[in-house]
């Protein structure tokens, strides 16, 4: 079965943005992979909510188009793109239906409400938390209020000579 695995950064106070959605505290990781090349080449597919997926199109291209690409949206007027499609109806069975299907991981590239619904529905398996020594004081959390007692397992726990520390977990 294919794993539903969420790889992001974040503060030390367990933001994964700023307020408005900001990620600018990001350009303090310096020219470090963290492992992102073989996280990538594990996955085939990734998963988002639309207000993560509005922070993609700010990119000079779609960051994912040789991945099959799906945004979690309740705005059932969107038509699919070329490189993505929208979902918004019973997305907790989809991914059930998504994780059976035969293909590499599946990464939960977030943001904190779609990751707080795959928590909450025991969908989550890795999380592979990359962690800026930053504090934002505000902004979007990990995981958005009413994210229900979950347990997981440290697999790793890496830190690297830039103060980043990435720690890998396993639901357990």
């Amino acid at each position: 079965m294919r794993k539903l695995i969420i790889y992001t950064a974040m503060t030390i106070d367990g933001y994964i943005a700023g307020p408005n959605g900001e990620i600018d505290w990001l350009n303090d990781a310096g020219k470090t992979d963290y492992g992102y090349k073989k996280f990538y080449n594990s996955i085939d597919t990734t998963i988002m909510g639309n207000s993560t997926y509005k922070v993609t199109l700010t990119a000079p291209k779609f960051p994912y188009q040789d991945k099959t690409n799906y945004v979690f949206t309740k705005n059932k007027l969107l038509r699919d793109t070329s490189y993505v499609k929208f979902i918004s109806d019973n997305i907790d069975a989809f991914v059930r239906s998504l994780k059976q299907k035969s293909g590499k991981d599946i990464w939960l590239v977030g943001g904190g409400q779609i990751n707080t619904v795959m928590l909450n529905q025991g969908l989550i398996d890795e999380m592979i938390l990359t962690i800026f020594p930053i504090t934002l004081g505000e902004g979007i959390p990990l995981f958005a209020q009413g994210a229900l007692r979950s347990i997981f397992k440290t697999i790793n726990c890496e830190t690297y000579e830039t103060g980043i520390i990435q720690w890998h977990l396993i639901r357990g």
